[in-house]
């Protein structure tokens, strides 16, 4: 459980710590629908050199990034398992006894990892280079042309700004949690199966106890500082696009048009 990092704000100074929310937010969504683009192997390489150059630019430690992606290992042995159970085309590789690997379903295998790695390595950059509250405004301001149709851009704004802020603070609980039941005895690696999920269920119980006192706090804090949903608010800071917000949303655009050639023209 500690090693999930998505929506932790990591406090540095760097270009892209400095930097627009709704240019990170609008860049990341470019390069996700880029990623979805059969560009092959070359497309894969050029984003994953963009998305590395960025990182780079925040001053993230690589083994964050790396820590954020452990979590989804077993995730990605299972993809293997099912493409190996499920695709017969391509040439055959080798057998395991009843079983025969075909060379589609390895490639198909890899292209899905590399997409859910390159997924959580923008996804990780962002949130950890931009603050809960900046990230809340800049969604607001991307969402607000479609209250013209109804949509509270401002509660969905804070609904997703408080859940990624919730995750860390959910995965430290469960951490301790899990040690103070470890100190009473409990054992949650070993045992049968059902003396297993038994100790699950102690965990579960109180971290959901634990969630909604957090949740509670929350409402109550939020309530003692007038806050009141669908009211018009003001705010102390403003957001204000500067010339590098514009060059990452536009190298942002440009990655995506560069795999839609790829993919489709060249």
């Amino acid at each position: 459980m500690g090693n999930l990092t998505l929506g932790r704000y990591i406090p540095l100074d760097s270009p892209i710590h400095r930097m627009d929310p709704r240019a990170k937010i609008g860049a990341m969504l470019l390069v996700l629908i880029a990623i979805f683009f059969p560009a092959g192997w070359i497309g894969y390489g050029i984003i994953f050199a963009a998305v590395s150059i960025v990182i780079f630019m925040s001053h993230l430690n690589v083994g964050y990034i790396w820590k954020s992606m452990k979590p989804m290992l077993i995730m990605l042995v299972f993809l293997l398992i099912i493409n190996i159970l499920v695709v017969h085309t391509g040439t055959p590789l080798f057998s395991i006894g009843p079983v025969t690997i075909y060379s589609d379903a390895v490639i198909q295998t890899l292209y899905i990892v590399v997409r859910l790695l390159l997924m959580i390595m923008i996804t990780t950059c962002l949130t950890a280079t931009t603050k809960p509250l900046e990230m809340t405004l800049g969604l607001e301001d991307l969402l607000k042309p479609f209250e013209k149709i109804g949509v509270p851009s401002h509660e969905i704004a804070m609904l997703i700004s408080i859940a990624l802020r919730f995750i860390p603070d959910l995965i430290d609980e469960t951490n301790r949690i899990i040690k103070a039941q470890e100190s009473r005895g409990v054992d949650l690696k070993e045992g049968k199966l059902m003396e297993r999920i038994g100790a699950i269920l102690s965990l579960i119980v109180p971290l959901f106890v634990s969630a909604f006192q957090r949740a509670e706090d929350l409402a109550n804090a939020m309530e003692a500082r007038g806050y009141q949903p669908g009211e018009k608010r003001t705010r102390y800071k403003v957001l204000k696009m500067r010339t590098p917000d514009w060059l990452l949303l536009g190298g942002a655009a440009l990655l995506l048009i560069g795999m839609i050639l790829i993919a489709y023209v060249i």
